[in-house]
């Protein structure tokens, strides 16, 4: 039995969405944006287009909060803090909270301190440049989510220690603007956040929606399996999105919170079908770390989660439930 999940709550995933629309249906219209380094991509069925606008301004202000870079943000400022306590806003706070319950239950696979590592790899650059291995080891000692204090709204963390919420922060404002839309009556739509496929209801049709699910071999753009979508969220984690090769092997952004190198098993990616694409966001990236059968185990304890893992041979397998979602 699962149990409850007890939180506040194009890489990988390609769209798949008709284009007309029949008589007496409202115009499908989109807006595109760049927040988090992602292509933001929202898409809904309404006649009042300003709502989409009012959309991508509800990324930017989250960005404003919750970038790494961005200086006055709320993670800057606690990265910067030399350890004395920060107030930063309910939207971190949630965040923090529900990657620490993350955390525990993946024994850390998921770190959001792992910043003092993640710094030091260049995987967009294209230099092929590994880090200092000495200097990585040191880096790696000061990740450790425990020592993240949360106390009312401030939040402490020992001097060194660096937070980088690129591994949920995504799911979190994709969940928080379905919701914006939501409120301002838009009953159909999907909206794409890089790995992040978010979706509001089903297609003016009554059909759900497909989402495309990158093939690990070819170019972005080409998919492997095709998957449903009836109003939740769909994210993917893999190998392929952001890395280099050097001397014959292939080091990629998922890191190991415990050694600060790239994960190497056997995966390439792995997909989270959940309502939350905050909590999808976190777990894609903490199964994936786990590796095949552990991954499944831990995904199988939480209640409305599936994933769907592809190893590097291109076999894969899933939880339980995750053929529901399936399309072959």
């Amino acid at each position: 039995m699962k149990r409850k999940w007890i939180a506040a709550a194009m890489a990988g995933i390609m769209l798949l969405i008709c284009s007309s629309c029949g008589a007496g249906e409202l115009p499908r219209v989109s807006r595109v944006g760049f927040f988090l380094d992602t292509v933001i991509t929202l898409t809904a069925y309404t006649d009042n287009e300003s709502l989409l606008e009012e959309g991508l301004a509800e990324c930017g202000r989250y960005e404003r909060i919750l970038s790494r870079t961005l200086e006055g943000s709320d993670v800057w400022r606690l990265n910067h803090a030399n350890g004395t306590p920060v107030e930063v806003s309910e939207d971190t706070l949630a965040i923090l909270r529900t990657a620490a319950e993350i955390s525990e239950l993946s024994e850390g696979a998921f770190d959001v301190s792992i910043a003092p590592v993640s710094t030091m790899w260049d995987f967009t650059s294209g230099a092929a440049v590994l880090p200092d291995a000495d200097a990585l080891a040191d880096a790696a000692e000061r990740v450790d989510y425990r020592k993240i204090v949360i106390e009312g709204n401030q939040v402490t963390m020992p001097e060194g220690m660096m937070i980088d919420l690129g591994g949920i922060a995504k799911g979190y404002i994709a969940d928080r603007v379905k919701g914006f839309l939501e409120d301002r009556g838009i009953s159909h739509a999907i909206l794409s956040f890089g790995g992040n496929i978010v979706a509001i209801g089903l297609k003016p049709d009554g059909s759900e929606w497909r989402v495309g699910i990158q093939d690990i071999d070819k170019p972005t753009g080409e998919y492997m399996m095709v998957a449903r979508n009836k109003g939740g969220s769909t994210v993917t984690s893999g190998i392929y999105e952001r890395g280099f090769e050097k001397d014959g092997t292939w080091y990629h952004h998922i890191l190991d919170s415990k050694t600060g190198w790239p994960v190497q098993n056997e995966l390439a990616s792995v997909t989270i079908f959940s309502e939350s694409s905050m909590l999808g966001d976190a777990l894609s990236t903490a199964a994936f770390a786990l590796g095949t059968e552990k991954g499944i185990q831990l995904l199988e304890t939480l209640d409305g989660v599936e994933g769907l893992f592809i190893r590097k041979d291109r076999s894969f397998s899933g939880t339980s439930g995750v053929d529901q979602y399936l399309i072959r």
